[in-house]
């Protein structure tokens, strides 16, 4: 009140003017704010606008000019023009892609079969990435080696030096395939995977094999090495002397769990674009080979191995107790096995 109203001078009274309202002027430096706020904010928008505008136009340049003729309208979502972090593709950016994964079981030729594939040379099959546990640790670890393998950033001594039109890899079911299913179910189908199923119609043969390939990497029967795979027939001829025992009370309930796992696989990914093969029929009948070619849209070529089969001949020369086993299966679902399934 002392400052509003001054004083007195004789019979006059003098009254100063009151202040402006401290709200008023706290009103006035807020709209101030706003506005160089909001055009501060427009500036910056105009500037990111400018900088990602051309990298859209230019991925729509390359996707036009990335077209390829003669693809039918079902398989767009499964042609795709990788772009590497790790270094350019050149000459091959136009070329399509095509995304597979070989999903099966040890021992079930999965390695043979791959080096078919990878005698292709527009095919690169980058071998069991996931028998590393830390790639399969979780899903996050599973969808980033992925995306590693499917930018075509993955290295290995399958990387093509050529245009590669098809890129994949080797995946076990035990090895998070099962265990996160759905999450790779869902990543095949969003990233256009198609799935290469390969098992084995004679589990017995594959039980045969698994027990001998666990022998050997204890014995390391050749030379002190343990070898899944050889490339001699000298090699192959060691490592098929030994003759595993097979638990004969268990053979059956083993043998049931193994096919559920391989139903079950096949119903996990029943919604993803795939070809079932069985490893006697790519023994059996060569014209399977040109089928996957077809399945990868890949150009036909005439596909070779350096591998050389361990296990050959009859199964009642490939175990110690072939009588128990045969008399288990005899009259059982499973009496097929114990017959010849293929020739050699």
């Amino acid at each position: 009140m002392a400052e509003d109203i001054c004083f007195f001078t004789k019979d006059t009274l003098i009254i100063k003017p009151p202040k402006k309202s401290p709200l008023l002027l706290r009103m006035v430096v807020l709209m101030f704010a706003m506005v160089c706020g909001v055009y501060i904010c427009s500036i910056c928008l105009k500037q990111i606008s400018t900088r990602t505008k051309p990298k859209i136009i230019n991925l729509q340049l390359i996707h036009r000019r990335c077209q390829v003729p003669g693809i039918e309208e079902w398989e767009i979502p499964y042609v795709h023009f990788p772009n590497p972090k790790t270094y350019s593709r050149a000459e091959c950016a136009c070329k399509p892609v095509r995304f597979f994964a070989i999903l099966s079981m040890q021992r079930s030729g999965s390695g043979w079969f791959e080096t078919l594939l990878n005698s292709h040379i527009n095919v690169s099959s980058n071998g069991e990435i996931f028998s590393a546990k830390e790639r399969r640790s979780n899903i996050s670890a599973i969808v980033n080696t992925l995306d590693k393998v499917y930018n075509l950033d993955w290295f290995s001594s399958a990387s093509r030096n050529e245009c590669t039109a098809a890129v994949g890899f080797k995946w076990m079911l035990n090895q998070g395939l099962v265990e996160y299913h759905e999450e790779i179910a869902e990543y095949f189908n969003r990233r256009g995977v198609s799935a290469i199923f390969l098992f084995r119609r004679n589990l017995l043969r594959r039980m045969i094999s698994v027990l001998a390939n666990s022998y050997d990497r204890d014995a390391k029967l050749l030379n002190g090495t343990h070898k899944s795979h050889v490339h001699s027939a000298h090699e192959a001829e060691i490592l098929a002397k030994y003759k595993p025992t097979i638990n004969a009370t268990l053979l059956i309930p083993n043998l049931e769990s193994e096919e559920n796992k391989t139903t079950k696989a096949l119903e996990y990914f029943s919604s993803t674009r795939h070809i079932v093969l069985y490893y006697e029929d790519l023994i059996n009948n060569r014209t399977k080979l040109p089928d996957v070619q077809q399945f990868l849209r890949v150009p036909h070529r005439e596909l070779n191995s350096r591998q050389v089969k361990i296990h050959k001949g009859s199964l009642a020369d490939q175990v110690n107790n072939w009588d128990d086993i045969h008399n288990t299966l005899k009259g059982t679902q499973y009496e097929s096995y114990i017959q010849a399934d293929y020739q050699l």
